[in-house]
C-alpha cells in the first residue's frame, strides 16, 4: 500500500511538473517571413551610392565585380530608363536612380542569370539583376 501511495504522489509531481513547464495556456504567436526579391529601399540602405534602376519588379546594380569580368553581348532592346529618381527609394519599373532618361536597356546574346546591359552615352554598362533564390 506504501508503495502504491508513493506511486501516485510521484506521477502527480511529474504532472504537476510537465503542466507548470508547458505553454498552452500562453498564446501561441507565429511569425510569417516572406521571401522576395530587394526593393530599391533595401539596396540603397545597404549601399546608398549603388546605381540601379528596375525592370519588370526586378532591382538592377551595377558594379558587381564577377558580372563586371563577364564577357557579354548586347542583343534586342527590351526596355528604356523612363524616369530618374534620385531622392527617395519608391521606384517603379524603367525607373533609374543614376542613368539618364533614355538609357536604352538590353538582354544578352549568352543568357548568363540576370543581366542587363544599358547603353548610356556611348558606354555598355553591365548590371545583375538582385532576385533571391
Amino acid at each position: 500500500m506504501r508503495i502504491l501511495r508513493l506511486f501516485y504522489s510521484f506521477c502527480i509531481v511529474v504532472l504537476v511538473t510537465a503542466a507548470g513547464c508547458s505553454n498552452v495556456s500562453r498564446p501561441i504567436k507565429t511569425e510569417l517571413h516572406t521571401i522576395g526579391n530587394p526593393d530599391a529601399e533595401e539596396v540603397l540602405t545597404l549601399d546608398p551610392e549603388a546605381d540601379i534602376f528596375q525592370f519588370e519588379g526586378v532591382i538592377y546594380k551595377t558594379g558587381i565585380d564577377w558580372v563586371e569580368n563577364l564577357s557579354l553581348t548586347k542583343d534586342e532592346q527590351v526596355g528604356e530608363i523612363k524616369t530618374r529618381n534620385e531622392t527617395d527609394t519608391n521606384f517603379v519599373n524603367e525607373m533609374s536612380n543614376k542613368l539618364p532618361v533614355g538609357a536604352k536597356i538590353f538582354s544578352t546574346k549568352e543568357k548568363q542569370g540576370p543581366i542587363l546591359l544599358v547603353e548610356s552615352e556611348g558606354e555598355i554598362l553591365k548590371y545583375f539583376g538582385l532576385v533571391e533564390g
